[in-house]
């Protein structure tokens, strides 16, 4: 089990910069933080349109809303802004499906590949340019930050392989079970990356239109550096979307809380006072989400007229498995 000391100094941390923040708030620039609110849903929205011009590809024939497709990706953005594991992707799944006529779950959670090929190129470059910088702790160091799961993976190494290891075995054993049982599962997966069959059509609709929106979250980013008094600057943007990345890669907490604010503090140590770089740390997560969680419920009152999120995740993995079922039946005994 955990060592609880080790998840009480994790909270304690990220109280204590709660306190921080709120100690600052008078020194927060409010005008650049709307500003850098409003470049992060510019970044979301303008997303949504790659993810939209992938669907639709893969469903030439139907006819369905860009509004319901922004909803279901800014919905998932405000279920994973609160709630671990990246939970949002099943109401992400579902919303998208009943969106589009005679759709399918494995086609439209394979259409969630093709924004991940932009994205991890760009991560690498990213987290590439800040391991030069020389400001990012070492493996040794990692057990004394005061994030719970960077510091419990760093101290159970054990563990950390184990983990990637299932995760990696769990992969491989579900897809020679569907490579082999199921036939038709395969082809509506590949029916959700049709686009990547025309280069200049993917190059076009995904990867400008990724490269457009990733412009916004690099303004978004400086524009929270400059508000909570840190300094924006093309490095700090870089070490900002480095930390960003790594915090995400095992979503123990809700958009990497706890590890992200950890990691900014030790990132920015030498570029402001603790004081400041904790107030920010705590009060870009606070902010962003606060903000994700709002449009979240916003687009799922006005496109979708509800709000209960839970429900739609409960129907959700309801349909998924109704779904399943009759592949099941066919399989060979």
């Amino acid at each position: 089990m955990p060592p609880l000391a080790g998840l009480g100094d994790s909270f304690r941390s990220f109280f204590d910069a709660v306190d921080a923040f709120v100690t600052n708030l008078a020194a927060v620039s409010w005008g650049a933080l709307v500003l850098a609110l409003l470049c992060h849903g510019t970044y979301i929205t303008i997303r949504t349109r790659a993810w939209f011009n992938t669907l639709r590809a893969a469903y030439p024939t139907e006819v369905f809303p860009w509004r319901n497709i922004w909803a279901s990706y800014v919905a998932a953005v405000g279920v994973n802004s609160v709630i671990p594991a990246r939970a949002g992707e099943v109401a992400k799944l579902y919303l998208a499906k009943q969106s589009i006529p005679r759709s399918s779950y494995p086609a439209i959670g394979s259409s969630f590949l093709v924004e991940t090929i932009f994205d991890i190129g760009l991560g690498v470059l990213v987290i590439g340019f800040a391991l030069t910088q020389g400001v990012f702790p070492d493996p040794p160091d990692l057990p004394s930050l005061p994030a719970f799961d960077l510091a419990y993976l760093a101290q159970h190494p054990k563990f950390a392989l184990f983990l990637l290891t299932a995760l990696a075995v769990a992969t491989l054993g579900t897809i020679a079970v569907l490579s082999v049982r199921v036939k038709a599962f395969w082809s509506r997966v590949r029916q959700g990356l049709t686009i990547l069959r025309n280069r200049d059509r993917w190059l076009r609709e995904v990867v400008a239109v990724q490269a457009t929106a990733w412009i916004f979250r690099f303004a978004g980013f400086w524009l929270l550096l400059e508000a909570f008094n840190i300094g924006g600057s093309v490095r700090n943007v870089l070490l900002v979307t480095a930390v960003a990345s790594l915090s995400t890669l095992i979503p123990f907490t809700p958009g990497g809380a706890g590890a992200q604010q950890a990691l900014l503090v030790v990132v920015f140590a030498g570029v402001a006072g603790q004081s400041e770089v904790a107030a920010y740390s705590v009060g870009q997560q606070i902010a962003l989400a606060a903000f994700n969680v709002g449009l979240g419920f916003l687009a799922l009152a006005l496109v979708f007229r509800t709000t209960d999120w839970r429900s739609i995740i409960r129907r959700g993995k309801e349909d998924r498995a109704r779904e399943a079922a009759p592949e099941e039946a066919m399989r060979p005994a």
